[in-house]
């Protein structure tokens, strides 16, 4: 008791009078302001209000004397009981919504109700002139404003009117208050932007300042309330602050944003307002094509029946040929797997997966099934054991990415495709094993979005010798899945895409018909040796062939650009798989080299040819390294497909082909999907290079991109088609995309399809040149469709290539 009665006399010497609360220096009638709100929103206890507000007013206590003494009891009446009810037994719990309670006390309530009936049923107009603040009454009669904020208290305006008819203020004005008039009257009274002026009936105005109340809606209706109650009872009220409340109020009804409809409210005029295509816009004139067949494949007497069988022939006939040599991130070498070690090594672990590994007393692994291999881009080695230890046992390897972390975006696709084939068990290394996350278990953690698997490390410890008596199934080419390849589309869904054990024989063959590749050559392999181009020539088609394959890891290239035209000079490679980026990088650190030969080379396979700016790469790659024994006739680019696999490539010199073409296409006819040719000298054209011929053994056509697959025009750009015993089967587990991709039936303009063959779709846009040359001009994944007219991201790519930076691109633009 004795601290509440204490507080309240502290908070009644500290309450300040009006004409004070007016002396008050600006920046502590802020401060007063801010407190108010603070308490009247929670941020703030009653008893740190009330600290805090001592604090400030403490220096001007000596002001007080003078006022009038019944105006100062009356305040400190109010702040005393403002003080003693938030300590109170019964009001504890109420000091943090202490605000929404004071504007729900019946009386109150139904003197709000009273007033908007009855400011209904007059409807007042609003005042649109400024009013004087001082009415027509006697100066004798005045009451100082009153700087207690509307959501202090919810008497505000009764203990007005109590002042004004019990207790008014009789004789000279005190100085404070006449100050006040005076800074009223020269229009410099600014304490707030929602303050209400009203006059009680004896005649001088009452100034209520409602400072806070614009901050939030009860207080602004109370005030709202309040003033029209003043209005019921013909207290002239001011325009200004009538107009500001009636704004605010305005404000409070409209919407913060607007709703969500409107975001997406069409312009139908716009709609209805189709553009008609242009009627002077080119148009193909050429005859309709037809299908592009590829030389006969060969038949190779003595050739393997399979890649298994021919990885056992290379393995006990030619035990220690060198097949892959593996280097280091200072490109050093580091293991020269053997095929005598290949095959042997492989058997191992074939043996291993299919009798040493068991689950409840049953094998884990049963022909067929499928399994992931999980190895890092810089150990070839160990992955291609690992996919010829599977190709042995019969089981379908499904080499993927290594996952960064555990909830890596690309990596819960990779676990999708492996739980829609049913993979159970992950072969890695004992390196890669160690640097995956851990679970507190010590375990392999379960990557988000993948199914549980067992990992299994391919080391030599963990793997055992098959007995004399045992031998792996090397049978002929089936149809039987060999592997599954991944594909990752431009939505960053992956898919798996199947190869059987004929088609991937068939792969190898034509590859090596088509690039002349012989026993014992050495191939320099830049490429992800796990998928595509990488995968067909530095692990299928070589092993096919007795071939040497130097790996050149990533992490290497970025440190040395130029460390595979090294290997190229150092083991006279006869043939090097890039890609452009690669010829250009090497194009950058080609100084610090000067002792370097290409000369041994017979063929550089350009990958990604199929780049309409890849021939900027190759000319300059040419003009640097042509004075170092690079013929202009061993660059040849090639067109890939996941699904198609290899679809044409430039065949090497010594084959009597055509010289290689190029094209200058005019980019508003290529916009409008035809072809016309146009003089290099122009800005608006695209000069592309072939890709080669149609791979041997296949047959190719260019249909239209949408809708029917009908045959194009000679002179029309469409999708490229394959129809080829080396192109993929199918996406696993998905018929519905593999009926529409691996299985077109390309349509003749009458309507009757060219026959039953079945063609797949590569995604490539190009066009059948002269001497049947394959052209290539986009992807259908970057094809964007603007007003009616076609658009590639490869020759947005180029354009920004071409233009000088800081003449044409800007930051932030």
């Amino acid at each position: 008791m004795a601290e509440r009665t204490s507080a309240g006399l502290l908070s009644m010497m500290l309450e300040p009078t009006p004409a004070v609360a007016m002396t008050l220096p600006a920046e502590v009638r802020e401060k007063l302001a801010e407190l108010e709100l603070e308490l009247s929103e929670g941020d703030i206890t009653q008893k740190g209000y009330e600290k805090k507000r001592s604090k400030l007013l403490a220096p001007y206590i000596p002001q007080i004397q003078g006022v009038d003494p019944s105006l100062q009891i009356d305040n400190r009446i109010q702040a005393s009981s403002q003080v003693v009810l938030p300590v109170s037994k019964h009001n504890k719990s109420r000091a943090g919504n202490a605000r929404d309670e004071r504007f729900r006390s019946d009386l109150h309530t139904e003197a709000v109700q009273a007033a908007l009936a009855k400011y209904k049923e007059r409807k007042m107009p609003m005042p649109s002139k400024r009013r004087s603040v001082l009415v027509q009454s006697s100066v004798e009669a005045c009451t100082p404003p009153d700087t207690s904020s509307a959501s202090e208290d919810e008497g505000s305006l009764r203990r007005q009117g109590r002042l004004a008819t019990s207790t008014p203020y009789q004789g000279h004005s005190h100085p404070a208050v006449e100050h006040w008039f005076n800074r009223v009257i020269q229009g410099s009274s600014t304490s707030s932007s929602a303050s209400s002026t009203s006059s009680h009936p004896g005649g001088r105005s009452v100034t209520n300042s409602a400072t806070h109340a614009a901050l939030n809606a009860n207080a602004t209706a109370t005030a709202l309330a309040d003033l029209m109650a003043h209005t019921q009872l013909g207290v002239p009220v001011n325009s200004r602050v009538s107009n500001k409340i009636q704004q605010l109020l305005n404000t409070l009804k409209r919407p913060k944003r607007p709703p969500l409809r409107e975001f997406f409210v069409d312009d139908f005029e716009e709609l209805l307002d189709v553009q008609q295509p242009d009627p002077n816009q080119p148009r193909p004139e050429g005859q309709q094509m037809s299908p592009l067949e590829g030389e006969p494949l060969g038949v190779v007497t003595n050739w393997p029946p399979s890649l298994p069988a021919a990885l056992q022939r290379w393995g006990t006939t030619h035990p220690k040929s060198p097949c892959l040599t593996a280097l280091d991130n200072a490109g050093k070498p580091v293991y020269t797997l053997t095929y005598g070690k290949l095959w042997t090594r492989s058997q191992k672990l074939a043996y291993t997966l299919l009798n040493k590994l068991s689950s409840r007393n049953e094998p884990l692994l049963m022909p067929g099934d499928r399994v992931a291999l999980v190895f890092p881009n810089n150990d070839p080695v160990m992955f291609m054991v690992a996919f010829y230890g599977c190709l042995l046992a019969e089981l379908v390897p499904v080499p993927i990415e290594v996952p960064l972390t555990r909830k890596d975006a690309g990596s819960q696709q990779i676990g999708f495709l492996l739980g829609s084939c049913g993979v159970t068990l992950a072969l890695t290394t004992d390196a890669c094993q160690k640097g995956l996350p851990k679970a507190q278990t010590g375990e392999v953690v379960t990557f988000k979005g993948w199914p549980r698997l067992l990992w299994f490390v391919t080391d030599g410890k963990h793997v055992v010798k098959p007995p004399k008596d045992w031998h792996p199934p090397v049978r002929e080419a089936s149809n039987d899945i060999a592997y599954i390849e991944y594909k990752t589309s431009k939505e960053g869904s992956t898919m798996g895409i199947t190869v059987s054990h004929s088609t991937m024989l068939a792969h190898c063959q034509a590859l090596t018909q088509a690039c002349g590749y012989t026993e014992g050559e050495t191939i320099t392999n830049v490429l992800d040796f796990k998928r595509e181009a990488g995968l067909w020539h530095g692990v299928l088609t070589s092993v096919m062939n007795r071939m040497h394959v130097i790996s050149i890891p990533y992490s290497l290239m970025k440190v040395n650009p130029l460390s595979w035209i090294q290997k190229v000079h150092m083991y006279k490679a006869r043939v090097a798989v890039v890609k452009s980026r690669d010829m250009h990088w090497s194009l950058l650190a080609q100084r610090d080299q000067r002792d370097i030969s290409l000369s041994s080379l017979r063929m550089l396979i350009v990958a990604d040819g199929a780049n309409p700016w890849s021939i900027s790469s190759c000319d300059a790659f040419l003009n640097v390294f042509q004075a170092r024994g690079l013929r202009p006739e061993v660059i040849c680019p090639c067109a890939c497909s996941s699904e198609a696999m290899t679809v044409a490539i430039r065949r090497p010199p010594e084959m009597g082909v055509p010289p290689p073409g190029k094209a200058v296409l005019s980019m508003s006819g290529l916009s409008h999907g035809v072809i016309r040719v146009d003089t290099e000298e122009k800005l608006s054209v695209l000069t592309v290079q072939d890709v080669g011929q149609v791979m041997p053994g296949a047959v190719v056509c260019v249909v239209r991109v949408e809708g029917t697959p009908f045959l194009c025009q000679t002179d029309e750009v469409g999708e490229i088609c394959v129809s080829s015993g080396s192109s993929g089967l199918a996406y696993y587990g998905l018929p519905g995309m593999t009926k529409n991709i691996f299985e077109t039936i390309p349509v003749k303009p009458s309507g009757v399809s060219i026959g039953d063959r079945p063609f797949t779709r590569t995604s490539l846009l190009g066009f059948v040149g002269p001497d049947n040359l394959v052209f290539v001009v986009g992807k259908i994944d970057g094809l964007m469709v603007v007003s009616g007219r076609r658009h590639n991201a490869d020759d947005v790519v180029a354009t920004a290539l071409a233009v000088e930076p800081m003449k044409f691109v800007y930051r932030g633009r």
